[in-house]
């Protein structure tokens, strides 16, 4: 018995079925793919947008931040540049300071040997006086030149520095002062003062300034340009200088330089002299000695007359001398 063959056919409906499916399944994937591509690329380009606005914020910001910034380093800049203005004038105080500081120590040892001198020199007119003592040579107690005593070891100049002294008698005042201390070789203490109770130094104010050839020199140099307020009244400065300078243990004179008194009454001022400078046994504290400078001409002389009537008796009653100066 013969079996009979099956022919297999190659394209059969079950291989088309499967091709099928197969494209089927690639167009299906092609249409998910194309429609879900849109959606992705608006989500990237919105957050671009966002950041690129974040940005642009931050940009604003640190363009603000650069501005301000820049201010401050130009006040910086500025700052710096006056910081060293001052600090180039400041060198050049140090420099002008060094070169005082070098002067002074120059004028330390001129000082020095002129104080050697003076050593010698008092030395010798020491042995002279005791070779005279054992002679039987006495010198008067209150001995005077020129009718001015000269027994103390600390003097004080109060000068009246209103106007009418300064423009009559400056240079003559100035002159006057120079002569007392020629007849004071060499005292203790120095002090200069105005008629208001101001100093002429007032780096030694309530303190004697050391007498020595270039203080004495200094207080000269100084008097030529001194300027201070006056009312040409001496109540203050004789006050002042008795107030602060008096001591038990020190012989103190005063001399007061002035032309004019336009005070109401002299004997309130003698008052008030007498209180401050007699102690309770009624003896004088200071001596005060006083130079009457005249008025020109033409000014009234009232205020000079006046002037020369207190001043008299000023120095009278405190063992002084009045001194009036010619025209």
């Amino acid at each position: 018995m013969k079996l009979k063959r099956h022919t297999t056919e190659v394209f059969s409906m079950s291989f088309l079925d499967c091709i099928c499916c197969g494209f089927g399944a690639m167009i299906l994937i092609l249409v998910l793919t194309e429609t879900g591509q849109p959606i992705v690329l608006e989500k990237v380009r919105t957050d671009m947008h966002g950041q690129v606005a974040k940005l642009q914020a931050e940009l604003y910001e640190i363009r603000g931040e650069t501005d301000i910034l820049n201010r401050d380093l130009k006040g910086r800049i500025e700052q710096l540049s006056l910081e060293k203005s001052k600090l180039a004038k400041l060198q050049g105080d140090l420099s002008t300071v060094k070169g005082q500081y070098q002067s002074s120590q120059k004028e330390s040892e001129i000082e020095n040997t002129e104080e050697g001198q003076l050593v010698s020199a008092y030395q010798k007119l020491t042995d002279e006086m005791e070779r005279l003592l054992k002679a039987g040579y006495h010198r008067p107690k209150n001995s005077a030149i020129g009718g001015i005593p000269v027994d103390s070891e600390y003097i004080i100049f109060v000068v009246d520095t209103s106007g009418s002294m300064q423009e009559n008698h400056w240079d003559q005042a100035r002159k006057m002062m120079e002569e007392i201390l020629d007849i004071y070789p060499h005292v203790k203490g120095i002090q200069v003062m105005d008629d208001e109770g101001a100093y002429m130094f007032d780096g030694y104010r309530g303190q004697w300034i050391a007498d020595t050839p270039a203080r004495r020199k200094a207080i000269m140099d100084r008097f030529k340009t001194w300027t201070s307020f006056s009312n040409s009244n001496p109540v203050e400065g004789l006050l002042a200088a008795v107030r602060t300078f008096w001591a038990p243990d020190k012989k103190v004179s005063v001399y007061y330089f002035g032309d004019d008194f336009p005070g109401e009454s002299i004997q309130a001022v003698l008052d008030q002299i007498d209180r401050a400078n007699h102690s309770e046994s009624g003896e004088r504290r200071v001596r005060i000695h006083a130079i009457g400078f005249p008025m020109p001409p033409r000014a009234p002389q009232f205020g000079n007359t006046r002037y020369s009537a207190l001043m008299r008796q000023v120095c009278e009653r405190n063992g002084g001398t009045f001194v009036g100066m010619e025209s």
